[in-house]
């Protein structure tokens, strides 16, 4: 049985349970700068985080049984912490976006179907392969909220630390999962092509439900001819802000036979978690 990568020291995640007080009645509005449309592209992506997380929950969950090293096995008991407190806050986050928004409620649905008709049918390796490929996903934009004030900047401070929070944590656990799946399936021919398969499984599905819902969450919010709206939208997914665009090479860069999710070493943006939680602390008073 192979064992983590041991070129980049493991990072042990904490499970921290912090809460956020949200104020639901400016959910369609809550990034003053991005406006709506961007506001509503990040509700309907926290939409089905909460489902998201309890399906890699139990793809890593899976295989904690098989693995042997001691600091792994630590670092998948963080990992699973981690994301059901992420569930928790964005399931509070989702409450008011669902309950004004028929086509978020759908696509919740939908996703909640196909990830629980996946865990029942599909093989164990195929979950652990999807979330592998979503936790890249997750851990680059991740990277794009902590690398760039902008993103956050001029949203509602809740809001904004929620977002913030989650990526700090995707961070700190993005290559747990993926250090599991070295430890069972090896890094052999297989398993490279059982990852990137998963991969470009994974990608499609993703955008292929998320962005129909996307557009018919603003249909429902009265944004789909918001064309100030767009332009806003596009300058913060794939203009100069470009919270999608600038990851689009560190996304590929995932089909390398020897990629590790520590090649692209970020763990700077993790010395902001105490400042962060302090004020946190400020905020909550």
């Amino acid at each position: 049985m192979s064992q983590p990568n041991k070129n980049t020291p493991m990072l042990m995640p904490t499970r921290r349970d912090i809460q956020f007080a949200l104020d639901p009645k400016i959910i369609s509005e809550w990034h003053y700068s991005g406006g709506p449309v961007f506001t509503t592209f990040l509700n309907i992506f926290s939409t089905i985080l909460p489902v998201g997380e309890r399906f890699f929950i139990d793809s890593v969950r899976a295989y904690r049984d098989k693995i042997e090293d001691p600091e792994l096995k630590k670092a998948v008991t963080a990992f699973i912490g981690q994301e059901a407190m992420h569930g928790r806050e964005h399931e509070e986050y989702n409450s008011a976006f669902l309950a004004k928004t028929p086509a978020a409620r759908t696509f919740e649905w939908g996703v909640t179907k196909l990830l629980k008709s996946a865990t029942k049918h599909a093989p164990k390796s195929f979950g652990l392969s999807s979330t592998i490929a979503l936790e890249h996903f997750t851990a680059l934009l991740a990277d794009g909220v902590l690398s760039d004030p902008l993103v956050t900047e001029g949203a509602d401070p809740q809001y904004a630390a929620l977002w913030r929070w989650h990526a700090l944590e995707e961070t700190e656990h993005k290559a747990v999962a993926y250090d599991v799946w070295d430890v069972v399936m090896g890094k052999g021919a297989g398993a490279y092509l059982g990852r990137s398969a998963g991969f470009v499984t994974a990608t499609v599905i993703f955008w292929g439900l998320t962005i129909p819902a996307f557009i018919a969450a603003l249909r429902n919010e009265g944004q789909i001819t918001n064309w100030d709206g767009w332009r806003n939208f596009f300058r913060y997914t794939m203009g100069d802000i470009g919270l999608l665009r600038r990851q689009i090479g560190n996304y590929l860069d995932y089909f390398r036979p020897d990629f590790h999710p520590w090649d692209h070493d970020n763990r700077e943006y993790l010395e902001q978690i105490d400042q962060f939680l302090t004020d946190q602390e400020g905020l909550a008073a």
